[in-house]
């Protein structure tokens, strides 16, 4: 048995210009971060029977890969030549649709944990391309490849994206006495509200595609946002991090009205009426997670959000990427 885990992420600035509509004009540029909280995926060969199954929230019981349910199980399966005599499990430790990249955190898992079956050897890059490769380009989904790479590289990790898709990958130098203080004063609490981010994502492409002058024009903020919070967050002032954090979500939402709504936008100004100087909704939008920036009475923070009915999550950056766990 085989069980491997990939880490869940939070996106810390220029998310969205890894999207191809808008790399392939103009290049992307993102900052995220890997958190100790993980997607795990146990593989194991079935040696008395040729079936195939796949257990997650339901269970597969089948002999024929192509009428396996599950797209991405289905899909990665025949990408690496598997055809039967197989079980797959996962669990996560956050629910889908809640903004922390769990679908790519599942297939990076998953590809490893099939490398490591067969006894392949594959760097983390070429696992990061072969998850955007099964999500973007064989199941056609309208994402970027931020969620991908931070599954497989861990850390706090700087992505430069050329107008060709190559993604440069190098690690966030910031302070040590300022990773500890970004991982005590973001606060993530989830809201309950699951969403699907492919529609606001194709809606956004859709616009980007066309040219949309307006919605261009925030994504280049967006990423000019992301070159600014690099250099503050590489000089250790995250005080103007979360302040850019603001600026960041108020850009944001003037992509898609999916992005957020009258619930998300009132919890968001309770927030900065009680301690956060920033934040934002995880992800595309419209539910999952909120990440709060609050370095000044965390604990009122916390009370108000909790009284609201949102559940904290506590985190650490994870500097492992995508792992096996154990092989036996």
């Amino acid at each position: 048995m085989i069980l491997c885990r990939a880490p869940l992420r939070i996106p810390i600035g220029g998310g969205g210009t890894d999207i191809s509509s808008y790399y392939s004009k103009y290049g992307g540029f993102l900052i995220s971060a890997a958190i100790n909280k993980y997607v795990y995926v146990t593989i194991n060969r079935r040696y008395l029977d040729n079936k195939i199954r796949v257990a997650y929230s339901k269970i597969e019981f089948l002999d024929d890969v192509e009428r396996i349910e599950h797209k991405i199980v289905r899909e990665a399966l025949k990408l690496l030549d598997i055809k039967k005599a197989i079980e797959i499990t996962s669990i996560s430790d956050a629910l889908a649709g809640c903004g922390l990249g769990t679908s790519s955190s599942f297939t990076v898992a998953l590809l490893k944990a099939i490398h490591t079956l067969k006894k392949e050897s594959v760097s983390t890059r070429e696992l990061a391309e072969e998850a955007c490769k099964l999500e973007i380009d064989i199941l056609k989904e309208p994402i970027g490849k931020q969620d991908q790479y931070i599954a497989a590289f861990g850390g706090m990790t700087i992505m430069d994206i050329d107008k060709n898709g190559d993604v440069s990958t190098t690690p966030l130098k910031m302070p040590e006495c300022a990773v500890d203080d970004f991982e005590s004063n973001i606060l993530l609490f989830y809201t309950g509200i699951s969403r699907s981010a492919s529609d606001i994502l194709a809606e956004k492409k859709e616009s980007e595609e066309k040219n949309d002058p307006k919605v261009l024009e925030a994504m280049h903020r967006i990423k000019e946002i992301g070159f600014e919070i690099k250099k503050e967050m590489e000089r250790g002032n995250l005080h103007r991090f979360g302040e850019l954090l603001d600026e960041h979500w108020q850009v944001k939402k003037g992509i898609s009205r999916k992005i957020s709504n009258g619930q998300i936008d009132r919890w968001y100004e309770m927030a900065k009426s009680n301690g956060a100087l920033g934040g934002k909704i995880m992800g595309a939008g419209g539910g999952g997670f909120f990440m709060f920036y609050c370095d000044n009475d965390k604990k009122r923070l916390i009370d108000v959000m909790e009284r609201e009915g949102l559940k904290r999550m506590k985190f650490r950056i994870d500097y492992d990427g995508a792992k096996v766990i154990a092989d036996f």
